[in-house]
């Protein structure tokens, strides 16, 4: 009783510190215009009170697809009690990421041998609930906590299947069955991040290979219906408003967000693709495509593979900075570049830059939100100029590798465990993703991932504690 008295305690002390952390993000350092919180305010404020999924194309308020509604729904609800409040909708953030704290002490648990259950969920707990990485978004009107709600909640029904050590034949049955419902909680997160199957994706990797014999092939087929029919179920009424007024057969957004009549970036991208691994370059390069000029000197060295290249590429650029478009002309003749570098050098296009990428998304302080520069080098000059933003970002970056460290001794310590593998599988298929198909190498792609990389990280803390505990010698009346 003692025991699970002073658990209980734990666990409220977990969500109290938890809630303060993020309320410290939201008072002290709110990101209040990044990136496309402007965006997806204005769709669920013109949405809620205009009644039209849209903005405004010259003085116009238009119908657009751009973005998939999911997150404005989840703004409008928010405004609709709240007026237009950025605040608001980060306390509702608040919330949501203290249940993900708990969803992922569940995931961890349902992992977890059932000798060290109750120690491996309190862990994940506190870790979770400390977490500045995942506390951090909650200060910012993006996407990002509720679609790590959503993925958490997809990875627990998941690991309530076969693949998390159930008998497959056992879990669950009609519309309770954990293989539909995971497919329905990834169709709502597909309608916040397109991105979001990725996680069923992960489950099929497994299957196929749990039942890989042609005798076993069966076995793949009823999961695989049910997650495939649960995903789509939440796409079908914003694929059936894009045809009533596009006219188009659209189930997600244009992967460009492109409007109409707007050139699609093809052969700028592929040439990106062939040298930019770091989220600075995304800053002064792709970010600034038909909005600013794109100056040849801000491109590192590595984009050139000789010095008639770069005068190709300035030449190129200065036609961009001329009208601050990319035509179709200039976007075809990028494409030829990149096609002349990836002939020349495959290996790097498709190997080498995707793995840079993998390195700058996962192995990063996290600090894009912070009034913090991120700098750690050269280490002289960054300790001279500003020790405290030095400082802050060196404890950054300890604390996500130390995440990451002990997430791969939990997995590499636990590999036996049903569940383990597919909380691997899911990391390596996002990561895989978002380094060689994804554009941009932002670290926030990733985050996602952290309820698994939480949940095996507090295996290998828990068998820790479990070692300790053993050959510690036990006192005289202790049980």
């Amino acid at each position: 009783m003692s025991q699970l008295y002073k658990m209980r305690w734990s666990v409220v002390a977990a969500a109290c510190v938890g809630l303060a952390l993020r309320l410290f993000f939201v008072v002290a350092v709110p990101a209040t215009n990044s990136g496309d919180s402007p965006f997806y305010i204005e769709l669920a404020w013109n949405w809620l009170k205009k009644g039209v999924y849209g903005f405004s194309i010259d003085g116009q308020l238009t119908p657009v697809d751009m973005r998939v509604p999911g997150y404005p729904t989840f703004l409008a609800a928010v405004f609709s009690v709240a007026d237009n409040s950025s605040r608001a909708a980060m306390l509702a953030q608040v919330a949501l990421d203290l249940a993900t704290c708990f969803l992922v002490a569940a995931i961890a648990a349902r992992i977890a041998p059932a000798s060290m259950r109750r120690r491996v969920a309190l862990i994940a707990l506190w870790m979770a609930a400390l977490c500045p990485f995942t506390a951090n978004y909650t200060a910012v009107v993006l996407t990002e906590t509720l679609v790590t709600f959503l993925t958490a909640l997809a990875v627990l029904l998941i690991l309530e299947t076969d693949i998390g050590g159930a008998p497959l034949r056992a879990a669950g049955a009609g519309a309770f069955n954990p293989w539909l419902l995971a497919g329905i909680v990834a169709g709502f997160g597909t309608l916040v991040r397109p991105e979001t199957p990725l996680v069923l994706a992960a489950a099929g990797l497994v299957l196929v290979v749990k039942f890989w014999r042609p005798r076993e092939w069966g076995e793949i087929v009823r999961p695989a219906v049910l997650m495939a029919v649960g995903l789509v179920l939440p796409l079908l009424p914003w694929a059936v408003r894009n045809w009533r007024t596009f006219h188009e057969v659209q189930f997600l957004a244009p992967r460009y967000s492109q409007l109409p009549g707007e050139v699609v970036p093809y052969g700028f991208t592929a040439w990106t693709g062939t040298w930019l691994w770091r989220m600075s370059d995304v800053y002064l390069v792709t970010w600034k495509l038909n909005s600013e000029a794109i100056p040849v000197g801000d491109i590192p060295a590595a984009a050139f593979d000789s010095a008639d290249e770069r005068s190709r590429v300035a030449e190129l650029l200065a036609q961009h900075n001329d009208s601050l478009t990319l035509s179709a002309d200039l976007d075809r003749k990028f494409g030829d570049l990149a096609r002349e570098r990836t002939a020349r050098h495959p290996l790097r296009t498709y190997l080498k830059i995707p793995l840079q990428r993998a390195l700058a998304i996962w192995f990063t302080p996290r600090t894009e939100l912070l009034p913090v520069s991120g700098h750690l080098w050269p280490v002289a000059q960054e300790w001279n100029e500003d020790r405290n933003d030095f400082l802050t970002t060196l404890a950054l970056t300890v604390i996500n590798c130390i995440f990451l460290v002990l997430a791969f001794a939990g997995a590499w310590r636990l590999r036996q465990i049903p569940g383990v593998a597919f909380l691997v599988v899911f990391v390596l298929v996002r990561t895989t993703f978002f380094t060689w198909f994804v554009d941009t190498p932002e670290p926030r792609y990733v985050l996602e991932c952290f309820p698994a990389i939480i949940a095996l990280a507090a295996l290998a803390c828990g068998r820790f504690g479990r070692s300790i505990n053993a050959a510690r010698p036990q006192a005289p009346g202790e049980s």
